[in-house]
């Protein structure tokens, strides 16, 4: 592996230390090898990307989405499934049926440096794309299911981009399914005080309320479920449970829309 600790942009070592740390535990609730790697290869402090809430926030983000995709799966077995702003997350290890057909997207510079940890794998492989725009979309296979994934990636987006996303999916997709990170209003003004963002350049972007605010900007998209990460990060400690309490409409949560 060649990777260095300037190929890792900072927002990218908060789930990849989160993870890594995560697999190292005796009992641990998710296990990602390939992050324990990169970051035992970095060979950096990395601890203050792990506090305690972003840590429990994680672990739970990764559950919920997993299980989610889980489920679609299941329903279309035969899906394209594509990781937009996929950084270094491997998410298709974590979901593979043996059957979908799985496309890491990010923009050009991130794919290179994702390459130097991953290779192209048989239904797997990476491809060079924007949220923003949909050449990337042009030549791939033709699927009945479509289901996009973004996680940790509009969150940190202006509500023109998110706009302008959302409209670039619906056209370039005849039918699918959108899984996404939302955050709150409130992230949006006071995330310089996020307990691991805080230590990186990275802003937050549009914040809101409920996905439905999603669906006035796409008509097209209908808005299927939405669930707070508290309701994963209070089964595990009191400080969650406590948190889920206080910060009932502060966490974020995983949306999923289809169209």
């Amino acid at each position: 592996m060649e990777l260095t600790f300037g190929d890792v942009e900072e927002t990218a070592l908060i789930p990849l230390a989160i993870k890594a740390s995560e697999t190292a535990r005796p009992n641990p609730r998710i296990i990602d090898r390939k992050a324990k790697e990169i970051i035992d290869t970095l060979g950096v402090d990395v601890s203050k990307y792990d506090p305690f809430l972003s840590h429990e926030g994680v672990v739970a983000r990764t559950i919920l989405f997993r299980n989610e995709l889980k489920r679609l799966i299941a329903e279309y077995p035969d899906a394209l499934c594509i990781n937009l702003g996929c950084g270094f997350d491997d998410k298709f290890s974590q979901v593979d049926n043996g059957k979908i057909l799985w496309i890491d997207v990010d923009l050009p510079d991130q794919i290179e440096k994702r390459r130097k940890v991953y290779r192209d794998r048989e239904r797997c492989r990476m491809l060079e794309g924007s949220s923003l725009e949909a050449e990337w979309t042009k030549n791939l296979p033709k699927r009945a299911m479509n289901i996009i994934v973004m996680e940790g990636v509009l969150e940190y987006f202006r509500k023109d981009q998110v706009n302008t996303c959302l409209h670039m999916l619906c056209d370039s997709f005849e039918h699918g399914y959108l899984l996404v990170e939302l955050h709150s209003k409130f992230l949006e003004k006071h995330g310089k005080n996020h307990d691991a963002v805080r230590h990186t350049n990275a802003t937050f972007g549009w914040g809101t309320d409920s996905g439905v605010e999603y669906l006035e900007l796409e008509h097209r998209m209908q808005l299927i479920s939405e669930t707070s990460y508290n309701d994963e990060m209070k089964k595990y400690s009191i400080r969650a449970k406590i948190f889920a309490i206080i910060g009932k409409n502060i966490n974020n949560r995983l949306a999923v829309f289809q169209w």
